[in-house]
């Protein structure tokens, strides 16, 4: 329309020939004919009035053809067509086939293309850029594509999974490769992110994980526990991006798509036997990439980073992260939990509770209503308990403490005779537990009579030589204890069932 106009303007301001107006707008002198017959049917004269835009102008030179009465042939439904793209190994000249196998007549490949890109195009969703601010977000996730790894012994294959993160602002990458995706390896890929970065962002995006995100909400998603501890120990949030909306982590989507080209591509006929090799040669092509020159703004990722970046991320903690899980377990009526095959006590009060453990690879903890009750090492025996006498009632205490030599050093207070017949019953026992069980029978009769009567019948037993308890408790009972340490007793010689020598012939 900006031609038309300058034609109009030389043609009938400035009255130049056709000729002259061609070489001027460099048109054809046919297309300057054309224009100016179809400006005379138009009733159109010069100056154009002031309300007659561009729209308006071109409407009145160029009218669109009426729609033809007869019915045409049915164009496809591009909303359909848009939907079969989307699977897999369906391609466009897959779905025009099959429209032209129902109409026949119907236009060609050329113009079902075209037509379904003006559809496109006209129902596509618009697309806002954000600007990221330095410092502010870490994109994460995993490529599509595996690398084999060959066992040198069996030479069985397993494929390995590759991480990639993309800081927001320098686009500066980090890209490693892991056995597997599972939570350890996941949240060990992390860290060694953050110090490959030298140092934390404000927060991590990640995808929808089962290892990172236990329950995807668009609002308040639910952050496997492991995960928040990482994020807490670095200081970081964890925002994830809404289920089935990859442009919330664009910035990764097409930090994989350049790790596939620029790293998984060169490495495609190589043979890797560790993820130690893998992860050497990904090393390489990555310092690679990041030292890459952009194609359309001054500098790399790496100088990106250096100069905006990293001035704005966060200092790393002195400690890194040591990797811990999250697991339930319910107090035993012994007052311990099982975990890991392994069973450790917790205090007796919270038997029957339901707790929080957190493992480490050295040590487990124990938490009842977000407070700590327990600590252990961790336990690599299958099978084995670790108790701490804290944990037991005091009752309980009392049967694990008790022992010969410590009821030995309790009854020689009462009388070094109480223990002289402990020591005598030990020596007499086979097994330790019958001699503590006599032990603390004699002990009680402390209780039951007193510590003097006591005393003085362990003394008479030593004289007597009889060190059951059963003795014992006789002589209290039998006034025994009045008799002189050492002394006999002697019985009356007259007496009427004693009988003289002549009943005996």
């Amino acid at each position: 329309m900006r031609k038309i106009r300058e034609l109009l303007r030389l043609k009938f301001e400035l009255g130049l020939s056709e000729r002259k107006i061609a070489q001027s707008l460099s048109m054809a002198r046919s297309s300057i004919k054309e224009c100016l017959n179809r400006v005379a049917a138009a009733s159109l004269s010069w100056p154009l009035p002031d309300e007659l835009d561009d729209v308006a102008l071109e409407a009145s030179l160029y009218p669109c053809k009426p729609k033809s009465v007869t019915s045409p042939i049915p164009w496809p439904d591009f909303a359909h067509v848009h939907r079969e793209l989307s699977r897999s190994g369906v391609t466009r000249p897959l779905l025009w086939q099959e429209y032209k196998a129902q109409h026949p007549d119907g236009p060609q490949y050329s113009a079902f293309c075209d037509r379904y890109s003006e559809w496109s195009h006209a129902t596509a969703e618009l697309v806002m850029r954000l600007e990221h601010r330095a410092g502010e977000k870490c994109f994460v996730d995993y490529a599509g594509q595996t690398v084999e790894i060959i066992n040198r012994h069996t030479g069985e294959l397993h494929a390995a999974q590759i991480f990639v993160a993309a800081l927001g602002c320098s686009n500066y990458i980090y890209a490693e490769a892991t056995l597997t995706q599972n939570l350890s390896d996941w949240i060990g890929s992390h860290a060694r992110a953050l110090t490959f970065f030298g140092d934390a962002p404000t927060a991590i995006v990640p995808d929808n994980l089962k290892s990172g995100v236990h329950r995807p909400d668009r609002y308040e998603p639910q952050i496997n526990r492991s995960y928040a501890d990482f994020a807490a120990h670095y200081d970081v949030a964890i925002l994830p991006a809404r289920v089935r909306k990859p442009r919330d982590k664009a910035k990764v989507e097409g930090a994989v798509l350049i790790v596939e080209r620029s790293l998984l591509a060169p490495l495609r006929d190589r043979q890797f036997f560790s993820l130690t090799e893998l992860n050497a040669a990904l090393r390489i092509l990555l310092d690679e990439l990041n030292h890459r020159p952009f194609q359309k703004l001054a500098g790399s990722r790496h100088t990106q980073f250096l100069h905006v970046e990293r001035p704005a991320l966060k200092p790393l903690p002195v400690h890194p992260y040591e990797f811990a899980q999250w697991k339930y377990a319910k107090v035993h009526p012994d007052y311990h939990i099982e975990v890991e095959h392994a069973y450790y006590s917790v205090p007796y009060t919270c038997i029957g509770q339901r707790v929080d453990v957190r493992l480490t690879a050295r040590m487990i903890e124990v938490f009842a209503k977000h407070k700590r009750i327990a600590t252990h090492p961790r336990s690599t025996k299958r099978g084995e308990r670790i108790t701490l006498n804290a944990h037991r009632p005091p009752h309980h205490c009392a049967v694990i403490d008790t022992t010969l030599a410590r009821l030995i050093e309790r009854v020689e207070m009462i009388a070094p005779s109480v223990a002289d017949v402990l020591r005598e019953q030990s020596r007499r026992r086979l097994h330790p537990e019958e001699a503590i069980r006599s032990a603390q029978g004699i002990l009680r009769l402390a209780q039951d009579f007193s510590p003097e009567r006591l005393a003085n019948a362990c003394t008479c037993a030593l004289a007597l030589k009889t060190f059951s308890y059963q003795s014992v408790r006789q002589l209290i009972i039998n006034g025994e204890h009045l008799a002189e340490s050492g002394a006999s007793r002697q019985l009356p010689l007259v007496h009427d069932n004693v009988r003289g020598p002549e009943c005996f012939h």
